[in-house]
């Protein structure tokens, strides 16, 4: 019986920190290898943060190279220098897809992938780089440059249907180049949840009778720590017993530490820092409700953990958010720049256990199991097969010139390695 060589493929994030799109890269990758049809390597740039970072798992268990130039600002020099890495990479390693992730390397990615001839390439929204929060001739230009991509991307992946229809309206691309998935995760880590919330809280030094008003994000612009800060002090006043936890670290820390102790309410509010992912069940398991302000995401994987674990949310009525917090039923939206409104409905779930135990109980039966990493990877693993056979004949010429060429190890062509 002849044997069946594995499709090659080539995933590429700009940088590994500790975050949502890093981690969907991440279990897309190792969910692809184990599913044996793929031979899947990731490609990053060499970029920490004080967020934390994943480069530590992707070197333990993945095919990894490091592209030394590849960097989240821009920076001409550097990102020539990187996207002729990234094509002399492709082309050595002869990937039949390459599919990539965030902004920078989503342009250059995608530019080195076209290039090298690879034959299928796709790409992945996990949000939007134009966006109301930035200066309009940024937008245009970042409008202009995802269209000029988008003409040599063979299919696009949304981990929210908002996300996609923004970028379909904004004439990215014709709907049926779109698949919304949804951002998969290692779910039974907080559905199976063992941590004692007390435990939890007595090591953070919350009192046992404290509500607990929880954040995860990086402490970072946009991610909306200030908006939370303008509704705390009215919670405070309706709940005195209340504190906020902040799980997180970033360059906005110490002066967000600041102006909670001008506010005259750090009593309220814990900051345990930086949280190593297995960790993290441990921080929601404190929790009475979750709360996420961010100004700008694709969907928050702290929603969906939270409410794996029976946690309300309360969050921005923007992005992602609407598919899983269902106002009423798993929490609450409310509108962004509104404190008096995230005050009142963070207050309405703290005064209520019953309501919060209900929505809890919505929220696991919402997230399970969609939200899966394996769910996740086999759709991906889906929208790979139907390329394959819409582009078989591109696939068939591609191998045919491959064949030719002589056989060099990808790892002796990516430069810094």
């Amino acid at each position: 019986m002849e044997r069946v060589e594995p499709v090659r493929v080539l995933h590429i994030i700009t940088r590994m920190i500790l975050g949502g799109a890093q981690e969907n890269t991440l279990l897309s990758v190792e969910g692809l290898n184990r599913l044996g049809q793929y031979d899947v390597t990731l490609a990053t740039g060499p970029e920490t943060g004080p967020e934390g970072e994943l480069l530590t798992r992707a070197r333990s268990n993945t095919p990894l190279f490091i592209v030394p130039d590849l960097c989240r600002n821009i920076h001409p020099l550097r990102d020539l220098r990187s996207l002729v890495q990234l094509y002399r990479m492709i082309r050595a390693g002869k990937y039949h897809i390459v599919h990539t992730h965030s902004a920078k390397a989503g342009v250059l990615g995608r530019i080195a992938a076209k290039l090298a001839g690879t034959p299928i390439i796709v790409h992945t929204l996990h949000g939007l780089a134009f966006h109301e929060y930035q200066p309009w001739w940024i937008n245009r230009l970042w409008r202009i440059v995802k269209k000029a991509c988008a003409g040599i991307t063979d299919h696009f992946i949304s981990v929210s249907d908002v996300m996609k229809d923004k970028a379909i309206a904004a004439g990215i691309a014709r709907p049926d180049k779109f698949t919304t998935i949804f951002s998969g995760m290692e779910l039974d880590w907080f559905l199976r949840v063992d941590a004692d919330p007390l435990e939890a809280r007595r090591e953070l030094g919350i009192p046992d009778d404290a509500l607990v008003v929880g954040k995860i994000a990086r402490f970072f612009p946009l991610k909306g720590h200030e908006q939370l800060l303008a509704a705390a002090p009215e919670v405070i006043r309706r709940h005195p017993e209340v504190r906020f936890l902040l799980v997180g670290d970033g360059v906005l820390y110490d002066e967000l530490r600041a102006r909670v102790r001008a506010l005259g309410i750090l009593d309220h509010f814990v900051f345990p820092g930086l949280v190593e992912r297995e960790r993290i069940p441990r921080m929601v398991a404190a929790m009475d409700i979750l709360v996420h302000t961010s100004l700008r995401e694709g969907l928050a994987r702290a929603l969906v953990q939270a409410l794996a674990m029976g946690k309300p949310c309360v969050a921005f009525d923007l992005d992602g958010a609407p598919e899983v917090v269902i106002s009423g039923s798993t929490g609450y939206l409310v509108q962004p720049g509104d404190p008096a409104s995230l005050s009142d409905s963070i207050s309405s779930l703290l005064s209520d256990p019953e309501k919060r135990r209900r929505m809890g109980e919505e929220g696991r039966r919402l997230t399970n199991p969609t939200f899966r990493a394996e769910t996740m990877v086999q759709r991906v693993a889906e929208v790979y097969q139907a390329l394959r056979i819409l582009h078989g004949r591109r696939l068939a010429r591609f191998d045919a010139r491959a064949r030719t060429r002589p056989e060099i190890r990808p790892e002796l062509a990516a430069p810094g390695l």
